[in-house]
């Protein structure tokens, strides 16, 4: 069998460094590094891995890309990497499309055969959190039956999210466009497309439903 071939997104280069480390160690090749949401989806339809291993919060919102990645390419296997044990986090990326979730502090030496199971059908999930699942599965709150981005993620790109994170921190355009290595123009255009899908009168608006769904 071919090694596994897979993508790596995190926005801490020490973290990408000892992740690929631990990936060779196991005999798989690490195709490509990514460093926000934007690129995680643009090097994934480049290189189409086995599997995107993704950080949640790296820049342009890791729950988007998996949104786009699951859509554009529904063989590669998406599996969260992330410090987050909140379920709500779990939740909104299995929703998305993630078929497993590991936590940052799992031994990295276990890491490629977590891999390997996720690409052989298993699912990796730690213990801690299934248990929580499965509690909340039997439970009665309505938070269950929802995550918090469900109703935004499947109609955001990966850039049009990471505009809409921007407004949400209060960034002006011109503030936006130096971020993003974009013109004014392009932001506006950004911010009128997500607006217009979100069905929502204004920016203003948009932010809102974007804390709405993240304090759901």
């Amino acid at each position: 069998m071919s090694p596994l071939q897979v993508l790596i997104a995190d926005d801490h280069p020490p973290t990408r460094d000892d992740v690929r480390r631990a990936l060779e160690r196991g005999e798989m090749v690490v195709c490509a590094e990514a460093a926000n949401a934007a690129e995680a989806v643009k090097l994934a339809l480049e290189t189409q891995p086995d599997v995107c291993l993704l950080d949640i919060r790296m820049p342009g919102n890791g729950v988007a890309a998996v949104w786009e990645i699951n859509a554009r390419l529904p063989t590669t296997k998406i599996v969260m990497f992330t410090v987050s044990e909140d379920e709500k986090d779990l939740f909104a990326c299995l929703h998305a499309g993630a078929v497993s979730y590991l936590v940052k502090d799992i031994d990295l030496g276990r890491l490629p055969q977590a891999l390997q199971d996720v690409q052989d059908g298993k699912a990796a999930i730690p213990r801690a959190l299934v248990a929580r699942m499965v509690e909340r599965f039997h439970g009665t709150e309505p938070r269950f039956r929802t995550t918090a981005f469900s109703q935004l993620g499947p109609r955001l790109t990966s850039r049009e999210w990471e505009v809409l994170a921007a407004l949400g921190e209060g960034l002006s355009t011109r503030e936006i466009a130096r971020r993003l290595g974009l013109e004014a123009s392009s932001v506006r255009a950004h911010i009128a497309a997500l607006v217009r899908k979100l069905g929502v009168a204004d920016r203003q608006a948009a932010v809102d439903l974007l804390h709405e769904r993240a304090e759901a």
